[in-house]
Parts: C-alpha cells; structure tokens; sequence
C-alpha cells in the first residue's frame, strides 16, 4: 500500500469585514508582501505537501498579482457563500486526485506565521491516527461566560480547554463525508474540526507555537509582521 499524500485547502473567498478595509484581509500588505503570500508559501512549499488548493471568490481582483497566482502546485477554486462552503468545493476538486486514506490540511488565510516546524508536528503526530486533528494552545487566562450583554453569567473552569488553530489535519475521507453531512443538514461550521466531531469522531489537539495568530482586526498586522522579523531572526522555522 502506496504512503498517504498530504494536500492542502486554504479557503480565502471571505471579505474580512472586522478589519474596515475596502481590500480583503488577506491581500493587505505584511512585511512587504500581502498576507496570503506570506500564508502560500508556509504551507505550498512545505516539502511534505504534494499539492494545494486555494478557495477564492469569483469577483476577486486582487490575486492574480500575488506571488503564487501561476505556480504550478497550486489550483484555484471557486470559493462559496461562508467558509465551510469554499472547504467542500476544494474537496470536490480534489477528489478526483485524493485517496480515501490521504490527509487534508486546511490552513486560514489569514494566518501568515504558522511555522513549519509546527507543520511537521502535527503530521508526525497524526500520521497514524484513523481520524486527525488540529493545532492550538491550551487556555491560560479566566475564561468568562456572559449574557447578551455582556454580563458575566458565570466562570468556565479552564482545564483542558484549548484555543482552535489551523492547519486542521483530517484524512480525506472523513473530512469529505464528515463536512458534506453537516452542509446537508444545515449545520454551517466555522472550523473543519466542528464537522468531523458532529460525525461522531474525536480530533486530537496538537500544541503548536503561540505566534500562529489569526489576522482578524487592524492591530493584528503589525504584531504579524513582529512575528514575521522574529522567525527570519530565528531562522524562518
């Protein structure tokens, strides 16, 4: 039996609202590159990654001058209405070339510091798992639960909670079927770990380093670029 291949989604069809710009989040300057470059090349020239794909809106302008827009290794999707749709129709483009048995790691965007040596962890770790699962962080702070407005209603006890990072790293199959049933009934999911727990499977969480931020509000962008001057300094790993 062949060894698994390792695909990856980058779902990036979404306006980015949160951050008061006319230009999607992702195509907003970062270190002398836009944001989603920076992503591209983390997870595209990844030497364990065999192919990636990238889910884009239909009216977007803005990526055919970025850096990877005609590598070759890369195939542009059309992306859908919120993210869980711009992840299945990666994976209906992919099926055609993924085994059952293959991994699918799907990356945000809007995350441009995910380290490569966090990559490879979470492939070394999952390698061997019939289900998969994601990077993130234990919990640290108090975390507060409040109302609708924003009373607090109640302390949460912290232990064995976890912040959500990405990539997200499912075997094809379950990832296919898992996501597909959700959409069938309504459920819009906001990760891919939401779905593949619906189903009934249970994802293992993999500690990853606390720089891989999710660029969502504008001071978020200078503390990515922080980020970005510190691994070149370290080495870029």
């Amino acid at each position: 039996m062949s060894e698994p291949s390792f695909w990856a989604i980058v779902p990036a069809a979404g306006v980015g609202s949160r951050m008061g710009s006319k230009v999607p989040k992702q195509y907003l300057p970062l270190a002398g590159r836009t944001v989603i470059d920076h992503t591209i090349e983390r997870i595209l020239l990844h030497p364990r990654i065999d192919g990636l794909y990238v889910a884009l809106s239909d009216e977007d302008v803005w990526w055919q001058d970025t850096v990877f827009a005609d590598h070759p290794d890369l195939v542009r999707v059309s992306g859908g209405v919120e993210r869980c749709h711009s992840v299945m129709h990666a994976l209906k483009a992919l099926s055609g070339r993924a085994d059952r048995s293959d991994w699918v790691l799907v990356h945000d965007a809007a995350r441009p510091c995910v380290r490569r040596e966090d990559i490879d962890h979470l492939i070394d770790m999952l390698q061997s798992h019939e289900t998969g699962g994601l990077l993130g962080r234990p919990v640290h702070d108090t975390m507060k639960r409040t109302d609708s407005a924003d009373r607090v209603i109640e302390t949460v006890e912290r232990n064995h909670l976890w912040h959500a990072f990405t990539p997200q790293m499912f075997r094809f199959g379950v990832l296919l079927d898992s996501l597909g049933a959700a959409l069938d009934a309504g459920f819009l999911v906001t990760d891919e770990a939401s779905a593949v727990e619906w189903r009934g499977h249970r994802p293992i969480m993999v500690e990853g380093h606390a720089d891989n931020l999710k660029i969502t509000r504008p001071e978020d962008l200078p503390l990515a670029a922080y980020h970005i001057s510190q691994q070149l300094g370290d080495g870029f790993d």
